[in-house]
């Protein structure tokens, strides 16, 4: 692809990374086939070629428009068109450059706006979050059906948290809805790890991972919470944490991209580097150690659904189903697995009618083998499957821990 960037954005570090990435571009479409939004709309301006090229028309000077912005709020970043792209387009590097310009010349409505801004300050902090939500669930038998659905019910509790008592020892992301939404995934790997003679720590300063915000192109904001977050690890990494355990893959391929996000920060982007070469996708260290743990008959039937940030983002594709398979569950064959589920981030309200479609399209694939149960490895992912079946929806983390205390 040829470019001509305009002089705004031409020999700055964003336009300089965006030209590298435009010029891969063949124009050759395998992209399309693979665009869950582009599948369901069928319009080119809602898949990724189409994409690309208002990303391009911008960064050359033209004009963007609200509709630009729509096209572009319509993507779900699930990068499924990175995994099928033949010439290694970075294309959810280039939309996270395209939607910060946009967003800086084309002005939200003042409800749009507030509603963003209200999203970020309630998801993306832990300690509001929670309160809301069992405010929420408090009130469910109350609510319509339609709202019903969107508010989970009550989770089970987390369980034992094992004592740190092991020399081998990596820090855990607790995040901000996780702890809310799932408390039983974190205590679940601490189990699963403390067998495996490893003791996984908090840090209670390390909340959020940033990603909420950087995706509501509060980009600012998100790099402040990288930071903080760098800050209330550092001293763990100084004193020989291993690694830093990420069990909710969306936030794992967040903090990967850590040091590339702060890559500019002349304070950060040591650290930043370090951080993103320590964090580990929870399955990366159970599949390193798998072999202290004992293999399991299970009999049980379950299908898994890969999240996007697992299998486009942190390019894990099949190492899950495979390690459960090693592990003795039976996995139901899911028709279109590279698919989106609809939940993306704040996606799944931001963007509820295309959500909607997409979750529906998934459920009938996730169900179609008739499994006991549905295993997945994201938070946000497993919130928004429940909400449409009555099979129960886990991390298969917490399954794992389960089986293995049996």
């Amino acid at each position: 692809m040829q470019t001509n960037l305009a002089e705004f954005i031409r020999d700055t570090p964003e336009g300089r990374e965006a030209d590298a990435i435009l010029r891969k571009c063949t124009h050759c479409g395998m992209c399309t086939a693979t665009c869950p939004t582009y599948l369901l709309l069928s319009d080119e301006l809602d898949g990724p070629r189409g994409r690309i090229y208002l990303i391009k028309q911008v960064l050359e000077g033209t004009a963007p428009s609200a509709k630009t912005q729509l096209h572009l709020d319509r993507c779900l970043t699930c990068r499924a068109c990175e995994t099928t792209c033949p010439t290694g387009v970075r294309y959810g590097r280039l939309v996270d450059i395209g939607r910060h310009i946009v967003e800086e010349r084309v002005a939200r409505g003042p409800v749009e706006s507030a509603w963003r801004g209200a999203l970020n300050s309630v998801i993306s902090n832990a300690s509001l979050f929670g309160p809301l939500l069992r405010m929420g669930q408090w009130t469910r038998p109350l609510l319509p059906s339609a709202l019903k659905r969107k508010v989970p019910p009550p989770a089970a509790p987390g369980g034992p948290w094992p004592a740190a008592t092991h020399a081998r020892r990596m820090l855990v992301l607790d995040g901000c809805a996780q702890p809310a939404l799932s408390p039983a995934t974190n205590a679940a790997a601490a189990r699963v790890l403390d067998r495996l003679g490893i003791s996984l720590v908090r840090s209670p300063a390390a909340g959020c991972c940033g990603g909420v915000s950087y995706h509501l192109n509060m980009q600012g904001k998100a790099l402040d919470t990288m930071r903080r977050t760098i800050d209330a690890w550092w001293p763990h990494i100084e004193q020989g944490a291993e690694a830093i355990v990420i069990a909710a893959s969306g936030c794992g391929v967040t903090v990967k991209d850590y040091g590339h996000y702060l890559a500019q920060d002349p304070v950060y982007s040591a650290k930043a580097k370090r951080v993103s070469a320590l964090a580990r996708d929870i399955s990366e260290i159970i599949i390193a150690e798998r072999t202290k743990l004992k293999p399991l008959v299970t009999g049980q039937k379950i299908a898994f659904h890969a999240p996007c940030t697992l299998q486009h983002g942190v390019k894990l594709q099949g190492s899950v189903e495979s390690l459960l398979r090693g592990f003795g569950y039976s996995l139901t064959d899911v028709p279109d697995a590279h698919l989106c589920c609809g939940s993306a981030g704040t996606y799944s309200i931001l963007q509820s009618g295309l959500s909607q479609k997409l979750l529906a399209n998934k459920m009938a694939a996730l169900e179609s083998g008739k499994p006991d149960a549905i295993l997945t490895a994201n938070v946000g992912c497993q919130a928004h499957l429940q909400s449409a079946t009555r099979r129960p929806v886990r991390h298969w983390i917490e399954a794992l821990d389960e089986a293995l205390s049996h």
